[in-house]
């Protein structure tokens, strides 16, 4: 019989980004298995044309949440998985997995319904594991100790569709992120993209189109695109993936250049690479301040402004020592 498996992770996109890892080594071990994923409703996308999951199971939490949670449970209950997979900690896919009916269940220990895991492993962030590694102990006990590395498809008709972007050398910029402290102030992206001699892409969610717009409105640079409303994210990585440099924050565009192996600089403003989200990519390089900053980091995730009023995390950084493009 075919083993089947459901892997959950209902948490941001640059966290499923990661998860895919754990596909990756699944796939690799078992290649004979049915691999499903679980997300929430508008991380789906990044896992189309992956010729490694069977099925993306989506769950809408964002409108009449508990029904659709006792919907979603319904549906991994149908599936009759051998493992569940939970890289989730929180309260509500801990429930999917005690109520999946599966007999093996994994999950972390942090996640208040781990009392129902056959196999949990502790999430920390004060040991200097990427988010990789700490996925890939949940499934130790069925591969081997090595974790794989994250991996996006885009289509070809992704590829095609870029093609007239990539006639001359260019790099791609992603200035955005959710949390304003995580993202380099717009004077840096400017003096960026102004030490720039090729062609600058402008990547970014819809909503962010506004940042784009001031980026080129302040910057000398006149061969500045933005991209923002644009792309899909398999898009955006395909596009990242022939950039002679990609230069992104502490955000999910530095997972989409682990996931396709591109060349990065990612800068690090109120975070750290510590934490275990740093790039993966063979060509990369953590830039952040050189101060000595007692109020760095200040969350995990960040903030919407600068718990001192400074943010010299962001403002003292210096580009002048970047080596490569």
């Amino acid at each position: 019989m075919t083993t089947k498996f459901l892997i959950i992770q209902t948490s941001f996109i640059g966290d499923v980004i990661l998860a895919t890892a754990v596909v990756e080594k699944l796939a690799s071990t078992f290649p004979d298995a049915q691999i499903d994923f679980l997300v929430r409703k508008g991380n789906e996308s990044v896992l189309l044309d992956n010729p490694k999951i069977n099925r993306t199971i989506v769950w809408e939490k964002r409108k009449d949440k508990i029904l659709n949670l006792i919907r979603t449970i319904g549906l991994v209950r149908k599936g009759k998985y051998d493992y569940v997979i939970n890289l989730h900690r929180f309260a509500s896919s801990g429930i999917i997995s005690f109520l999946s009916g599966s007999k093996f269940k994994v999950g972390f220990h942090n996640n208040p319904f781990s009392f129902c895991y056959t196999h949990k492993y502790r999430h920390s962030l004060e040991k200097a594991t990427h988010e990789v590694e700490r996925n890939h102990q949940l499934i130790t006990f069925l591969t081997d100790e090595n974790s794989a590395k994250p991996r996006l498809y885009p289509s070809v008709q992704d590829e095609e569709m870029l093609r007239s972007f990539k006639s001359e050398k260019y790099i791609c910029i992603a200035p955005g992120s959710v949390w304003t402290t995580k993202r380099l102030p717009l004077s840096k992206w400017v003096e960026l993209c102004n030490r720039t001699q090729c062609n600058i892409y402008i990547l970014g969610a819809p909503n962010e189109s506004a940042l784009a717009q001031e980026i080129i409105d302040n910057s000398v640079h006149r061969n500045m695109v933005s991209l923002c409303n644009s792309l899909t994210l398999l898009q955006s990585a395909a596009l990242m993936k022939d950039a002679a440099m990609n230069y992104v924050n502490d955000s999910a565009p530095l997972h989409l250049c682990s996931a396709i192996n591109a060349p990065c600089i990612a800068f690090f403003c109120s975070t750290v690479p510590e934490f275990g989200f740093g790039p993966l990519s063979d060509r990369a390089l953590v830039i952040q301040s050189e101060l000595e900053l007692p109020c760095k980091p200040c969350g995990v995730h960040g903030k919407d402004t600068c718990p001192e009023g400074h943010f010299k995390c962001g403002t003292t950084i210096s580009i002048d020592n970047i080596s490569f493009q």
